[in-house]
């Protein structure tokens, strides 16, 4: 969600002192793992409003970027690396479920319960995080 491994433990940290003062809170509604994935989403969304600037340009970098004649591990590298910025990219909405789905492998239902939104919304979500990836993603993969 962050981008940055510094960030991310910053945010990891604090989902547990969050969690600590709110463990009177929890209702035990959801499983605790939902509950923590919650923390977490809801402090990275508030960790990137702080920040109110793009992490990363796509636009500009997607003209620069070539990938180099090296190896293929060397390309397929600098393809997640791409891919990756890509994703940062996103709208916190968007990318809170691309990285709920497919690098935590939650299934719709399990992101529906986490994100408090229903099943219908995190499929149109994905569907619109997948176009705009594909838009940026498909030129550097065809070459």
């Amino acid at each position: 969600m962050l981008g940055n491994n510094q960030d991310a433990e910053d945010v990891g940290q604090e989902v547990f002192i969050r969690f600590y003062y709110s463990i009177n809170q929890f209702r035990g509604d959801s499983e605790l793992l939902t509950y923590l994935t919650r923390i977490a989403i809801n402090l990275s969304i508030n960790e990137l409003r702080r920040r109110k600037r793009k992490i990363f340009n796509l636009n500009n970098y997607s003209k620069r970027m070539e990938i180099s004649n090296e190896p293929n591990f060397l390309k397929k590298i600098e393809i997640n690396e791409f891919i990756d910025k890509a994703i940062m990219n996103l709208t916190p909405k968007l990318r809170s479920v691309v990285v709920l789905r497919f690098l935590n492998s939650y299934t719709i239902n399990e992101i529906s319960d986490t994100l408090k939104i229903p099943e219908g919304t995190v499929r149109s979500r994905l569907c619109r995080a997948q176009e705009k990836l594909l838009k940026v993603v498909k030129p550097i993969l065809e070459k």
